[in-house]
């Protein structure tokens, strides 16, 4: 069973000390949770519902636009960090070789949460992943190749 649109699984761990949809900055939160899409496709979303809502990701990105507009992607990155979906569960997305996007969204949120052993672990096996990716940005779109994206998340500070 889901859990409610804007409560953290009462389950949940902490991640960093800190409830882990603090990990998305409050006025991005409150966007996310004002938007259309978390209220028609990710209220009650299980982690298993989860799967299908990242299969039909057509890009990634945070927010865009002239109001700051919140991407399916980064809706998705709150619900997974709502859900705390098991290590496991985030490895097969990390895994997924069908769906770059899916893959984009298990390596993004492993980077949010994981230990450090784990991040490298697991994402430096993307550097071999030459796909291209559409991002999406406040000022347009751009066409980065997956291994780019990869080495952003390991080596960039949040910006």
């Amino acid at each position: 069973m889901g859990i409610g649109v804007n409560t953290t699984d009462p389950l949940a761990a902490s991640v960093h000390g800190t409830n882990p949809q603090n990990l998305v900055e409050k006025i991005t939160r409150l966007k996310i949770y004002s938007s259309l899409y978390w209220k028609e496709y990710c209220f009650g979303l299980t982690a298993e519902a989860l799967v299908d809502r990242a299969m039909d990701l057509k890009y990634f990105g945070g927010t865009y636009g002239g109001m700051n507009k919140p991407s399916k992607f980064m809706c998705l990155v709150l619900k997974m960090l709502q859900l705390q979906p098991e290590k496991e569960i985030v490895i097969e997305f990390i895994k997924n070789e069908d769906f770059k996007y899916v893959r984009i969204l298990g390596a993004f949120y492993l980077r949010l949460v994981g230990k450090p052993v784990d991040i490298y672990k697991y994402l430096e096996l993307l550097y071999n992943d030459f796909r291209k990716v559409r991002h999406r940005t406040n000022a347009g779109w751009e066409v980065i190749r997956m291994d780019e994206f990869i080495d952003q998340l390991l080596t960039s500070d949040y910006a």
